[in-house]
Parts: C-alpha cells; sequence; structure tokens
C-alpha cells in the first residue's frame, strides 16, 4: 500500500451546502484529502483512517462536536480539531479550546479563510513535530553506535593486550 502524503482532513457539517463549500474551498486551494460527513456517526465510523485534522460543528444531529471531539482524542490524540460553527458564543468558544479543539471559528464571511490559515499551521506544526521525533532518534542511534563502538574497541584491548595499545 502506497503511503499517503497528502494530509487527511475530515469535514464534518449537517448542512449539505456549506460541507460541499468547504470541501470545495479546500480542494481550490491545497492539495488535500478530503473525506465530507454529514454526521457525528458517520465521522465516527471512520476515524480508524487517522485523519490529521477534523473540521467540525458544533451542533450536529444525533453526537454532537464535542462527543465526537472526546472519543476521537481517546483514540487518536494527535488528531487537531477546528470548530467551524454558527454558534457565537464566547462559553461555547472556551470550553471546546479546554477539550482539546485547536480552534474555534465562528461562521462569517472570513471564516473558510481564517480555516485555511488554521490549517496551515496545524500541518506545519505536526511536520516540526515529527522533524522532531527524527532528530531525536538519529542523536540516539547515534550515540548507540558509538557506545557499540566504543565497548567493542575496550574489549579487544582487553582480549588482545599486545595488539592493542592506547596512549
Amino acid at each position: 500500500m502506497q503511503k499517503q502524503t497528502e494530509p487527511l482532513i475530515f469535514i464534518v457539517e449537517d448542512n449539505p451546502v456549506y460541507n460541499k463549500l468547504i470541501v470545495n474551498y479546500l480542494q481550490s486551494k491545497k492539495s488535500y484529502r478530503i473525506e465530507s460527513f454529514f454526521s457525528g456517526e458517520e465521522c465516527l465510523q471512520r476515524i480508524d483512517e487517522h485523519p490529521d485534522i477534523v473540521i467540525q460543528d458544533y451542533l450536529l444531529e444525533g453526537i454532537d462536536g464535542i462527543a465526537v471531539l472526546k472519543q476521537v482524542k481517546k483514540i487518536h490524540p494527535q488528531t487537531e480539531f477546528i470548530f467551524l460553527s454558527g454558534q457565537d458564543s464566547v462559553d461555547v468558544a472556551v470550553n471546546t479550546l479546554k477539550l482539546g479543539a485547536y480552534d474555534y471559528i465562528v461562521k462569517d464571511q472570513m471564516a473558510l479563510k481564517k480555516m485555511l490559515d488554521k490549517i496551515t499551521k496545524i500541518l506545519a506544526l505536526q511536520a516540526l513535530v515529527r522533524s522532531n521525533k527524527r532528530y531525536k532518534t538519529g542523536i540516539i542511534v547515534f550515540f548507540i553506535v558509538l557506545a557499540v563502538i566504543v565497548s567493542l574497541l575496550f574489549g579487544l584491548t582487553f582480549l588482545f593486550p599486545g595488539k592493542f595499545h592506547f596512549v
């Protein structure tokens, strides 16, 4: 199976028109793999695909956005959430952030641009974290190899004292 390089973004929006608007906007701007859902239940059924970002409405039919956030964060804590909602309440926004959402954007004329900016920031941060992990792994491997070489040299010195001399 070929590894996908484009970030996977789940869109969870129960309004079909706004759902399509978000999908089309993102597809027109960048190369993303986008999966679109009209309910939280549909999203959760496909969560094993490990989305990088979930963009969702706060109020959904059936399971609401907060319940989706909580369930996904239990399984995939690295998945970031952006709430894109018509709920213009500071309490609602603060609550979503406290529960682990990356951001909360009120649906207005600038919402899609704000959303794209947040996606760019999230993906840059995720790339930095991956790079940092690779760097740390490289350092650890280097020191392990160095320790093995030093151990071998000391071992050879003790096994063959006449052939190996360290000044």
